[in-house]
């Protein structure tokens, strides 16, 4: 169940986005395209979503995004590295002011001493400002991670617009 507080924040960021004449673009792997799901939620959000990107699979963040398979590789899917090549990939592909990308280990399975269940990377790419990437692990059940998550990708879009 998606929370109704999300809703309300969707129709806020879709209203500060028409109002800014910006677009955005998501790149997602463990939110499994809720992102978009919940921004698409909010009726006219055609005017500010162009586009999302579900990447589940590191074959898909390699092919859609052009995430280099030896990035993977050598950092994992879920790393600073790939998160940040997940941005600049969607905001290559996409027709978006803003990008936010997400990578993450949602559980139950998974999970590392170095990657636990819950640690989710976060890549946020604004057009002619570069990028920047940030990590939480998040508590809860896989739906808890996921909606943290979500929560997280919107606080970054609110930021990005805020600071322009």
């Amino acid at each position: 169940m998606i929370p109704v507080e999300l809703i309300h924040r969707a129709a806020r960021l879709i209203d500060l986005y028409r109002a800014r004449g910006w677009r955005v673009a998501t790149a997602e792997s463990c939110t499994g395209g809720l992102i978009t799901a919940i921004l698409t939620e909010i009726v006219g959000s055609s005017d500010v979503v162009d586009r999302g990107f579900v990447t589940y699979s590191n074959e898909a963040k390699t092919e859609l995004l052009g995430v280099p398979a030896a990035l993977i590789t050598a950092h994992g899917a879920v790393s600073d590295a790939v998160a940040a090549a997940m941005a600049a990939g969607a905001m290559a592909n996409a027709r978006a002011d803003v990008v936010v990308s997400v990578t993450g280990i949602a559980g139950p399975g998974g999970g590392t001493a170095e990657k636990p269940v819950g640690l989710v990377w976060f890549g946020c790419a604004v057009r002619a400002r570069g990028r920047h990437t940030k990590s939480f692990i998040f508590p809860g059940d896989r739906a808890a991670i996921r909606i943290a998550a979500v929560s997280t990708a919107f606080d970054l879009f609110e930021a990005a617009a805020n600071e322009a």
